[in-house]
């Protein structure tokens, strides 16, 4: 199933995508999307009948898509994680797992503007697979991973490149405003399939900048559970952004950086597409 958070004009609901249609699943079933995905095996019945019945159903391009999970407890994202990616920076290939955290403030809906912020020019492009924690648990086995996955997203692990590089602890250029965008919506685990085979592509202003495959992963997804558990708690709407391949705009020569009015998409095979305008952080 595809499960979104959408808005079609009274304010925040939930609701299963079938074809081109939202068909809404009332707040009876399920608050908001986190209460969803840690009550779902008691929920899914519903929601699938839900889907089955296809009743009182709104046009998908009527409503307005939110962040599926619009304030996760936990963002963490994984640095270094493609080959290609590492050759470009210069750097050396992991042998550890590079890890820092986006703030659930910069969630953004998969259609919202890319702010571009006052203090900066340096914005990059990073598309990424991001992992929907769907069940609780702390160290958790490569073996057990699976079972720990609700479903899967696009993602734009948005970063500003001079804040990111001022210190050794990457948050504050990663946790900009508007920078961690992600949707369309969340694809569940069993519709997904083996995440380890999705082509993953970035479009700016119509050009192909990133294109690659999440079997490129150095780390993949089961090893990150396994290595995240080890040392914090990982909660249902947890997000992971699982890394991006090569073809940011700070390798090129000269280096590219989004600007105001660019447009910049993610797209990942199974998984759908996210796409933002960027826009000039506005003074408040």
């Amino acid at each position: 199933m595809k499960l979104v958070t959408f808005d079609a004009g009274s304010g925040d609901q939930l609701g299963v995508v079938k074809d081109d249609r939202v068909l809404p699943i009332p707040t009876v079933v399920a608050p908001n999307m986190i209460a969803l995905i840690a009550g779902w095996e008691s929920k899914a019945s519903a929601v699938r009948d839900i889907a089955a019945r296809a009743e009182h159903p709104v046009a998908l391009s009527s409503v307005r898509l939110k962040a599926p999970i619009p304030r996760p407890g936990k963002i963490m994202a994984i640095g270094l994680n493609y080959a290609d990616h590492v050759k470009e920076t210069g750097r050396e290939l992991p042998k550890e797992q590079v890890w820092f955290s986006k703030m659930p403030s910069a969630v953004n809906g998969p259609f919202d503007p890319i702010q571009i912020p006052k203090v900066s020019t340096m914005v990059d492009w990073e598309a990424e697979m991001v992992v929907v924690i769907g069940k609780r648990g702390r160290h958790i086995s490569k073996e057990a991973a699976k079972d720990h996955v609700f479903g899967y997203a696009c993602g734009n692990d948005v970063s500003v490149r001079d804040w990111q590089n001022k210190t050794p602890q990457w948050i504050l250029g990663k946790s900009f405003d508007t920078h961690a965008p992600f949707g369309p919506w969340i694809t569940t685990a069993d519709e997904a399939g083996d995440p380890h085979i999705l082509g993953i592509r970035c479009i700016v202003d119509g050009v192909m900048r990133q294109n690659s495959n999440t079997s490129n992963l150095i780390f993949n997804v089961w090893d990150e559970i396994a290595h995240l558990s080890k040392v914090m708690t990982l909660e249902p709407g947890d997000l992971i952004f699982t890394g991006t391949s090569g073809g940011v705009g700070m390798a090129m020569k000269p280096p590219m950086f989004l600007k105001p009015g660019d447009t910049v998409r993610v797209e990942i095979d199974r998984l759908g597409a996210i796409e933002a305008k960027c826009v000039a952080e506005e003074s408040r």
